[in-house]
């Protein structure tokens, strides 16, 4: 008696999407940018000293992490828009705004005034 032939298949497996391997590069290439400009450049993290250099009008860039307030964000997002100072949505959470920084705690914006050697002004407008 022949036992009818079994075929076993292996369970389809998911690639990495091109999107998410994009989403992850873009992250690795912010960071190195991020870190170019804490060696070289001039910025401010914290919530309190992003709006006072707003108001001031000193600020070119802002980055505000995904995992921030609602209301602190539409705040910064605000005064950004009157400062006429462009706003990028950090991918990671603060944590990893953080690190990126090249600090051991969490920042949940950052306020650049001068890039230094970074491009990480010009690479965002695009």
């Amino acid at each position: 008696a022949a036992s009818p032939s079994v075929e076993l298949r292996a369970a389809p497996t998911r690639d990495k999407s091109a999107t998410m391997v994009k989403a992850k590069k873009g992250a690795e290439s912010m960071n190195s940018k991020i870190q170019l400009l804490v060696k070289s450049g001039k910025y401010t993290l914290g919530y309190k000293t992003v709006l006072k250099t707003l108001r001031s009008g000193k600020s070119k860039m802002i980055l505000i992490c995904n995992n921030a307030p609602p209301l602190r964000k539409s705040e910064i997002e605000y005064y950004s828009m009157l400062a006429k100072c462009h706003v990028v949505h950090y991918e990671g959470n603060n944590v990893e705004l953080g690190r990126a920084c090249g600090r051991l705690f969490r920042v949940s914006c950052m306020s650049i005034v001068d890039p230094g050697d970074s491009d990480i002004l010009k690479s965002v407008e695009q």
